[in-house]
């Protein structure tokens, strides 16, 4: 086993990813250390964990995928040579195009890691022009498939379950639910498993499907929502008299339902998630700086 440590569970998950060239999916994982934030820096801990590889894991197996750096190829410029080169449908050129057009359709332009919870809870806006998502399947086929493997994956396990609810909350978000006796118990009392158990099955439903996540287990979001929006309601007041504000500073899914929430609010304004030196994430509302 190979041991990882890092600042966030996501981190040493993704270390341990890159490490044995394969998705988490094929790794048995032990978390050694919860990362705990500590307090004025005392108490600090990193995420550690202890991985292997499943003994049925075959690299040879694995089909390596053709990966496209973000904006490196231009699809118009593939159309063109299509146009040109298909003259003769049956040529080689034209089969070269057309492979390669279909090869950069399936392949998803993501952002860092970092914005990816950045962007968790957003509406699609001037940000997300460059990345491009195309889904083949019909919407009803998606659900079957991922309901299908969901319930699979978590029946395997010795918590007491209702049916997984998936369906789509809007037309570029899958709404995943838990419930069941022992639902509360995936994410642990306070919910910090939550962030990285969303995080690993996003990055299932964003790769296969180029689909965003809305994740719901034990009523933990709806919870989280309803604290946020009582917070929010004085902020709200306070930045229309003041015209701007900065948020304390929120952990997990609060500063993204937050940052959701003001930009509803203040569409006309700057509204958008900062980090302070200490790593810490709040929600900025501001004016527009004039250009």
């Amino acid at each position: 086993m190979k041991k990882f440590e890092a600042k966030s569970l996501e981190e040493a998950y993704e270390l341990a990813t890159n490490a044995f060239e394969c998705s988490i999916t094929d790794l048995n994982i032990d978390v050694i250390q919860q990362p705990t934030k500590g307090f004025l820096g005392f108490g600090k801990k990193i995420a550690i964990i202890m991985v292997e590889q499943k003994r049925d894991y075959r690299k040879e197996s694995r089909k390596k995928e053709t990966k496209y750096r973000k904006n490196s190829i231009n699809i118009e410029e593939v159309s063109k040579k299509i146009a040109q080169n298909c003259q003769d449908e049956s040529s080689v050129e034209c089969l070269k195009a057309k492979q390669e057009l279909e090869s950069y359709k399936s392949t998803l332009q993501l952002k860092d890691k970092d914005a990816i919870f950045d962007n968790f809870y957003t509406h699609k806006n001037s940000e997300d022009k460059n990345l491009k998502i195309f889904i083949k399947k019909e919407k009803e086929e998606i659900i079957a498939e991922i309901k299908r493997d969901v319930n699979n994956l978590f029946g395997e396990t010795c918590f007491a379950l209702d049916e997984i609810k998936v369906e789509f909350y809007d037309d570029e978000t899958i709404y995943m639910e838990f419930t069941g006796d022992d639902s509360a118990l995936l994410i642990g009392k306070e919910g910090y498993r939550y962030k990285a158990l969303s995080y690993i099955l996003f990055n299932w439903i964003n790769e296969k499907y180029g689909l965003m996540l809305r994740l719901e287990i034990a009523e933990f979001l709806k919870n989280q929502e309803d604290a946020i929006h009582n917070y929010l309601e004085p902020v709200i007041e306070n930045i229309k008299e003041n015209g701007s504000y900065k948020t304390k500073p929120l952990d997990g899914i609060l500063v993204h339902i937050a940052l959701k929430r003001l930009r509803e609010e203040f569409p006309d304004k700057y509204v958008a998630v900062k980090t302070n030196q200490k790593g810490d994430k709040y929600v900025l509302v501001n004016e527009y700086r004039a250009k």
